[in-house]
């Protein structure tokens, strides 16, 4: 006696009792489902991180603001500038500049006892809104 393949209601045509065409292709689809939300809620918790910072993060490669944060942090603690290699500027004593990673660099303004971060900017547009140089 030979079996006959069954003609589901989708349309696919197969042995048993449920197509699982379909029941494979409906899972991939929730599992799809499921990564997006995941990323968008990722997404949405990264945006709301930046709204916490002192200074603004945003458009910033990601290493550069796991890095900036942890050196606001540590000035917050009152750490010294120069354990991160920050240097005065030659032209203004009260500003003090912090290189993260090879390509950018925080101005922070001395108050006396703390610093105020002011901004993170690439070393290109570091050396162009250097007045003085």
């Amino acid at each position: 006696m030979a079996k006959r393949k069954t003609l589901f209601p989708c349309g696919h045509k197969g042995y048993g009792k449920a197509c699982h065409r379909c029941t494979q292709e409906l899972a991939a689809q929730q599992q799809y489902v499921q990564v997006m939300a995941e990323k968008k809620s990722k997404k949405q918790e990264k945006e709301a991180s930046f709204d916490r910072d002192i200074i603004n993060l945003r458009g910033l490669p990601d290493h550069v603001v796991v890095k900036a944060r942890a050196i606001i942090a540590a000035l917050g603690e009152n750490k010294n500038y120069r354990d991160f290699g920050g240097k005065r500027l030659r032209h203004n004593r009260f500003i003090v500049s912090i290189p993260i990673g090879r390509n950018y660099r925080m101005l922070c303004e001395d108050c006396g006892t703390f610093l105020i971060p002011q901004k993170v900017l690439s070393h290109e547009d570091y050396n162009v809104c250097k007045p003085g140089s």
